[in-house]
């Protein structure tokens, strides 16, 4: 049986693959930045992710994704793309819309998605 991932942990993956996107490399740092938390949580959670096989730690360098990682990581920022696409074209207020984003995006099934990205293209 698949084993599924918290949201905690999509969060961080992510985040992690915004961040080898622009800037090619995720230190402890940047990522605490990013999620506004501490950078010990951060240690801890990079830990889990390491041990899980979706993370690799490269001296000097922060941490990379592994295949299985970016997989997951790019799934979710599409998720979050497709839900922010639907919410503008639904006109709802700039200032709702992050929150009901993080709110959706790690419960959305991909039969939904799939759909979503169906009627907007139709709507174009």
């Amino acid at each position: 049986m698949k084993k599924s991932l918290s949201e905690p942990n999509e969060d961080y993956l992510e985040r992690i693959c915004e961040l080898l996107d622009t800037k090619s490399y995720a230190r402890v740092s940047d990522i605490a930045e990013e999620l506004k938390v501490k950078p010990a949580s951060v240690t801890s959670m990079l830990q889990k992710l390491e041990n899980d096989g979706y993370v690799i730690r490269e001296a000097y360098r922060g941490f990379s994704m592994t295949t299985k990682g970016i997989e997951i990581g790019k799934k979710i920022q599409k998720r979050h793309e497709v839900l922010n696409r639907f919410l503008r074209f639904l006109k709802v207020d700039e200032s709702v819309i992050a929150g009901d984003i993080d709110g959706l995006e790690h419960h959305l099934s991909d039969q939904t998605l799939k759909k979503l990205e169906e009627f907007l293209e139709q709507s174009k």
